[in-house]
């Protein structure tokens, strides 16, 4: 039993990074089970993808030093874009950390232009936590 929380933990750290790792249909799969306690689900998923965020935001912290390395995978024009969208949308755009291929980059830019850690955990941990609380009702209210 420990070991599909210890799963879906990995599960949902690893989507948050660059990896391409499905967290929701492990949670699904595991609601669906009915042997597993709602909120430990949702804390574990919750947890864990907002780890998985926070390694993106330390990473974006120190990536610029590399911008110039020719193995470096995002160009100087694309980094430009992606902070002037930032400074555009500020912090609240961390509401979408959430949503699929646009959530991942977006936490490591919040690194990069150096977002507090503090307000970047309240609002990730609530985008996060609401996407997997709102699976968790879908996924809840058709098994009824």
């Amino acid at each position: 039993m420990f070991g599909a929380y210890i799963g879906l933990f990995f599960a949902a750290f690893g989507a948050a990074t660059l990896l391409p790792l499905q967290s929701e249909a492990v949670l699904v799969g595991l609601l669906l089970s009915d042997r597993y306690w709602l909120w430990a689900l949702l804390a574990v998923a919750t947890l864990g993808n907002v780890l998985g965020s926070v390694l993106n935001w330390w990473l974006g912290r120190g990536i610029e030093r590399f911008g110039e390395r020719r193995w470096f995978p995002v160009s100087p024009r694309h980094l430009e874009t992606a902070r002037k969208h930032y400074q555009r949308y500020g912090h609240w755009s961390l509401l979408l950390s959430w949503v699929p291929v646009i959530g991942d980059p977006l936490t490591l830019v919040a690194g990069v232009m150096r977002e507090p850690l503090g307000r970047f955990l309240l609002i990730v941990t609530f985008a996060k936590g609401a996407r997997y609380a709102m699976l968790a009702l879908a996924t809840l209210g058709w098994m009824s």
